[in-house]
């Protein structure tokens, strides 16, 4: 039986919903403001946005990004697929305990000790810091993610699958890639896009392991800020504001699409088994 909204659920509701979405509306109408104070409403201009691919370093900021990202999201996920398969994999192994605490204290531990210590570590043994290790720097601190990802779908994994397979003469690296891979295929997939995410969006560890040439977008815009927020971080804020929603709008339109596909096919088995 459904309950009804009371008074407070809707009150409730009203007020989550302008706390999250008031400040990205606000951001979005003042990216159109003609005035160069952002507080100052002056009238409807789009110049900002003509403005802001003129900045300098913003190409080269986004491109960055992008490449930092994609690399860390790879080799996140396949480090945490590894290590992911050995804490479900192998129940019991001498320092299980210690691998699967330091494969998770990244998400219980500040960003800016993460970042002091990874900056300390690669000053010590001398590395040239810049985009290799700021993509090392993302992988130790997204991999945890990844890992509780494909952990938890492996936890729920049926095990008598891979056993049939191996029972029909499919070795173990067959059984993985025919078998257990297309079946863990959307924790891998969340898992990289959601360290695709993280270090697309960080801006602390960045800035301690950063050095010449690797200037994220978070680092560019963070210096651009701290001369005070101009229309043209709006600007830039409104434009990936548009490219996250268009990409949830498709994902949301094609989730609905394979679902009604797979109703279809549904009911036309259950009609051929009838007839």
């Amino acid at each position: 039986m459904k309950k009804k909204m009371t008074a407070l659920n809707w009150v409730a509701l009203i007020l989550g919903l302008f706390f999250l979405y008031i400040p990205i509306v606000l951001v979005i109408v003042y990216s159109f403001n003609e005035s160069k104070l952002v507080t100052v409403w002056s009238g409807f201009s789009t110049k900002w946005y003509s403005d802001l691919f003129q900045q300098e370093g913003i190409w080269s900021a986004t491109k960055t990004s992008l490449l930092l990202a994609v690399g860390t999201s790879t080799f996140a996920v396949i480090l945490g697929t590894m290590a992911a398969f050995s804490l479900v994999k192998f129940k019991r192994f001498k320092g299980k305990t210690l691998f699967s605490g330091i494969t998770y204290a990244p998400m219980v531990m500040p960003e800016i000790i993460m970042g002091s210590s990874l900056g300390l570590t690669f000053v010590a043994l001398k590395f040239s810091t810049g985009f290799f290790t700021m993509m090392i720097a993302h992988i130790t601190f997204t991999m945890c993610y990844v890992v509780v990802v494909i952990q938890s779908r492996l936890t729920g994994f049926d095990r008598h699958i891979e056993e049939a397979a191996m029972d029909l003469g499919a070795d173990g690296i067959r059984t993985f890639f025919y078998i257990t891979l297309p079946m863990i295929l959307p924790a891998i997939i969340s898992g990289w896009l959601l360290s695709f995410t993280l270090s697309l969006d960080d801006l602390v560890i960045a800035t301690f392991t950063t050095g010449p040439g690797g200037t994220t977008l978070p680092i560019w815009i963070y210096s651009k800020a701290r001369l005070g927020v101009s229309p043209n971080i709006n600007a830039l804020s409104t434009i990936m504001i548009g490219i996250v929603a268009s990409i949830v709008f498709l994902v949301t339109l094609l989730n609905l699409y394979l679902a009604k596909r797979r109703e279809e096919d549904e009911k036309n088995a259950a009609k051929e088994a009838f007839e």
